[in-house]
């Protein structure tokens, strides 16, 4: 049988106590010289959690164990929203339509996939985002705000399109939007330990980013 995703969000409650970030792969060897040899075997940052931490309410347990048991454990796939890096601007700023670069008009593409750019001096690594909060996207062509009529999202895949006689012929298209993170959980067994009346811990929840 083949793993799916379901699209529902991990409970916002829950993850509020989450650790972990982006993980990537590094080949590192240490040359007689003195100097080292490093190959980036992942394009790609891949992202761990641990959604464990810290006293729980008893109802905040149970919602972990129900939600656990409805992705029976590794098998499905679901949203997980981080909670520093959520958006296509800083976490303390407000959603802008002039975010992020998604591409140029040419009066012929209709479809662009949402991305996100973290950028300084040294360099740019461009993150695709696969899961956005559709009703969070908003538009600009040539620094002109586009009307939510104007266009679809594909909250499954992370694209916008254009709709006929809508497409852009020209200028830089730009996109802000809340996107969730691909996860599932990265083990088979939750085991709850009731720390005191009404209130209780799991001492680790794992979760690990997935292509859905």
């Amino acid at each position: 049988m083949t793993a799916g995703f379901h699209e529902v969000r991990f409970p916002l409650r829950v993850a509020l106590g989450t650790s972990g970030g982006p993980v990537r792969r590094t080949d590192i060897v240490s040359l007689s010289n003195g100097r080292e040899n490093r190959n980036r075997r992942w394009q790609d940052a891949r992202r761990r959690y641990d959604a464990g931490s810290g006293l729980r309410s008893v109802e905040d347990l149970y919602a972990v164990l129900a939600f656990f048991e409805t992705r029976a454990g590794q098998f499905y796939g679901f949203r997980f929203r981080d909670p520093v890096d959520h958006k296509s601007c800083a976490p303390g700023a407000a959603v802008g339509a002039g975010d992020q670069v998604i591409g140029t008009g040419n009066g012929v593409t209709a479809t662009f996939q949402l991305v996100k750019r973290y950028a300084d001096a040294g360099g740019e690594t461009v993150r695709v985002i696969e899961k956005p909060v559709a009703e969070t996207v908003v538009i600009s062509v040539a620094g002109g705000a586009v009307p939510p009529v104007d266009f679809t999202v594909d909250p499954v895949l992370g694209t916008v399109t254009f709709k006929p006689g809508k497409i852009p012929t020209s200028g830089t298209i730009r996109a802000g939007f809340e996107f969730d993170v691909p996860v599932r959980f990265d083990t088979d067994r939750i085991d709850i330990d009731l720390a005191q009346f009404d209130a209780g811990r799991i001492p680790s929840i794992p979760l690990v980013e997935i292509k859905p």
